[in-house]
């Protein structure tokens, strides 16, 4: 791959990002982060890099982050065994501690610390803080595991006007105090919503939507919502795809323009979705 460019071929480069530039500034967009870009080092220095670049040229980006693997290894070093019931992690009062010390605590800073290090601006908040996420219980045999009952988006708005990235760890909370475990794609699907954004990009382990799961060549680029059901029903959006498209519905549903599933373990791939004609991955609209 080429890596030494001329400088008449980056002002190039820069010059067909211009109308997408135009289209983005000043425009919210919400990337939910996790999975194999949050785990591989390389590749959450370029995830940070691209939301720096991004707040850089007036785009008012938010992070809504999970970190499954973290807490999995600090329940391993507690000698805690992770369980799973329909992909959700059973949540008791000592996981939920667990969780909350991970998401807000050790995750959330880290990931603030590393936009103040690129040079952008962040601050991180907890679903908890101005009771961001209000939740309630799920499903009783989940323990702490909660479903959304509201958006208080005002904490966000406030930090978006000051000029700040927020960085969001996915715990909500009860009007009782108790705390819950959320579901990072349903949040950054409510969150975006909330904000009415512009675009919501999930970030996965896989190149978007394919229609055939073994082939990364039969990716789907773009799709409306009657699309998406008709390809649940013919079995080809199946197993962990499902929950994340019907987020990306709800997040349509809930006021979103867009929503984008995409690689996580592409290089800059928010760039590329952002601000290049090819895009990255399955583009979902109303």
């Amino acid at each position: 791959m080429q890596t030494d460019f001329s400088n008449a071929e980056r002002a190039e480069v820069l010059t067909q990002a211009l109308p997408y530039i135009r289209k983005y500034t000043g425009k919210v967009v919400v990337v939910k982060y996790g999975g194999n870009a949050m785990i591989n080092e390389t590749l959450k220095q370029q995830v940070m890099e691209d939301i720096v670049l991004l707040w850089l040229i007036g785009v008012r980006i938010v992070l809504v982050h999970g970190g499954g693997p973290e807490i999995n290894e600090l329940m391993d070093r507690l000698g805690k065994k992770p369980v799973f019931v329909d992909g959700l992690r059973v949540t008791d009062k000592e996981t939920m501690d667990i969780v909350q010390m991970v998401l807000a605590g050790k995750v959330n800073k880290t990931l603030v610390n590393l936009l103040e290090m690129k040079g952008g601006k962040a601050i991180g908040l907890s679903g908890m803080d101005g009771r961001l996420i209000g939740a309630t219980f799920k499903n009783e045999k989940l323990g702490y595991v909660g479903e959304i009952t509201h958006i208080h988006i005002k904490p966000v708005i406030d930090l978006l006007e000051k000029g700040y990235i927020p960085v969001i760890s996915t715990v909500g909370c009860d009007k009782s105090g108790n705390a819950y475990n959320i579901n990072g794609d349903t949040a950054a699907a409510y969150i975006a919503g909330a904000l009415n954004a512009e675009r919501l990009i999930m970030m996965t382990d896989i190149a978007g939507i394919l229609r055939d799961k073994d082939d990364p060549d039969t990716l789907i680029p773009e799709m409306t919502l009657e699309d998406a059901a008709a390809l649940r029903e013919q079995g080809v959006i199946c197993g962990g795809m499902i929950p994340k498209v019907e987020c990306c519905v709800e997040a349509i549903h809930q006021g979103v323009k867009n929503v984008v599933i995409m690689d996580g373990r592409v290089s800059h791939s928010i760039l590329m979705e952002l601000l290049t004609d090819e895009g990255a991955g399955t583009w979902i609209r109303g």
